[in-house]
């Protein structure tokens, strides 16, 4: 199978490469420039961006156990939609993925599905109950890119040191959910102003910012590489600003709800809005965006949760944490980044594909010759009024819902298929 884009303007963080030119593909990977035969397909890219594909490093795939609110078919259609060539799962399912059989499974779905690639997270500690660890060498054997009790934290100290010292023989990352729970206790948004008037508990930054300490603490000592998932606070970014200063192995993602959203979004007791860690002040979301500027926050990834309708539409105490983001969070980075002049076109590549890449340890994220053909394409002055029911996902659960975006995607190609044509 051969294919020309062209035309495009063709960005390749790998490389800093960014230039107007023709990207060929032969046989699934990226090739030297070949002459067009009969069997040729042409993609005409002209006045949009190619990219190697978009790497999500943290979503919810719900298979097995909550197949009602996604599997992994409809997850990863809605990962090709969204411009996403791979997704790395969490293991929040049920049963968790804290042994070689459920992440074997999930690899196997994955290919019958053949979308976007997935990528298994294993559990930290088995049944992600922080207590006795989980068989992380059988699970790296059986393709798991990292390790994380994401959806909750591993409140011991010496459990989370001892995983750490055992990822760092293995090679493989910690992805922390950095979240106190003595601090955090019952609350279900951020506190501040906005808790208080509509009367619900808060979850205070220091909840957050405690284990992020935590972690780098241990990641120093440990010299295992830490990601700290979802970061939210501005006390959390300035602590894996120094980090880094320091030469600490930490990275970190930011969710597009928490580069765009305040507590405010709450008001009306909106559970659209409910998600863990919860939406912050407008101080912490300015400190995000100066992070993701600065490259404090290496990548930016959705944290998609789907649930299901009558999961939501309940009283806001009752309602579970999440929103889904595969198919906003492209507008929602061009949107509210790149048209803002935030980040460069070359930079939100880099976070979406390169960097998630590198730290999962993915051969991908780059448009280098002979590397896999995994390819989005996004047309910057496209736009799109969010519409949850043309969603792709089961899930329709997000507080985007009416907002105009600029800058979508318009095809996902993944090794030299075309997954997605818009």
């Amino acid at each position: 199978m051969k294919m020309i884009i062209k035309g495009g303007r063709v960005l390749d963080p790998a490389s800093g490469r960014d230039e107007v030119t023709d990207l060929y593909i032969c046989d699934g990977l990226i090739s030297d420039k070949f002459e067009a035969d009969a069997g040729t397909a042409i993609v005409d890219a002209s006045g949009q961006l190619v990219m190697p594909g978009l790497i999500d490093m943290h979503v919810h795939l719900r298979e097995p156990g909550y197949e009602y609110k996604e599997t992994i078919a409809t997850g990863t259609a809605a990962a090709v939609r969204g411009g996403f060539t791979g997704v790395a799962c969490m293991p929040n399912t049920n049963p968790v993925a804290d042994n070689r059989y459920v992440v074997e499974f999930i690899r196997k779905r994955a290919a019958e599905a053949g979308q976007a690639g997935v990528y298994p997270v294993g559990a930290i500690t088995r049944g992600s109950r922080g207590k006795e660890m989980a068989e992380l060498a059988d699970m790296r054997d059986a393709g798991a890119v990292a390790f994380s009790d994401d959806g909750h934290p591993v409140m011991e100290a010496g459990t989370m040191r001892l995983a750490m010292q055992y990822c760092k023989m293995l090679g493989a990352v910690i992805i922390s959910h950095c979240e106190d729970k003595t601090l955090a206790a019952g609350g279900v948004m951020h506190e501040g102003y906005y808790s208080t008037i509509l009367g619900l508990k808060g979850i205070p930054a220091s909840a957050e910012e405690i284990m992020v300490s935590r972690e780098i603490i241990l990641a120093a000592e440990t010299g295992c590489p830490v990601h700290i998932a979802h970061i939210s606070t501005a006390g959390s970014v300035a602590l894996v600003r120094e980090a880094k200063k320091r030469g600490i192995p930490v990275t970190a993602e930011a969710t597009p709800h928490h580069f765009t959203l305040t507590d405010r979004a709450v008001a009306g007791y909106n559970t659209a809005a409910k998600v863990n860690p919860p939406l912050r002040g407008e101080a912490d979301v300015q400190a995000v965006r100066e992070g993701l500027a600065d490259n404090t926050i290496d990548a930016i990834a959705t944290d998609h949760a789907p649930h299901a309708f009558d999961e939501k539409n309940v009283e806001f105490d009752l309602a579970p944490f999440g929103m889904v983001g595969l198919e906003t969070a492209v507008g929602l980075v061009w949107t509210e980044l790149v048209h803002t002049g935030i980040l460069t076109p070359l930079q939100a590549a880099a976070k979406l594909s390169l960097n998630p890449a590198r730290i999962l340890g993915l051969k991908r994220g780059t448009l280098a010759m002979g590397t896999a053909a995994d390819i989005t394409i996004i047309d910057p002055g496209l736009e799109e009024t969010v519409d949850p029911e043309k969603f792709t996902s089961k899930g329709k659960n997000t507080p985007f819902a009416g907002r105009r975006l600029k800058g979508l995607p318009v095809m996902t190609i993944v090794a030299g298929e075309i997954k997605y044509r818009r």
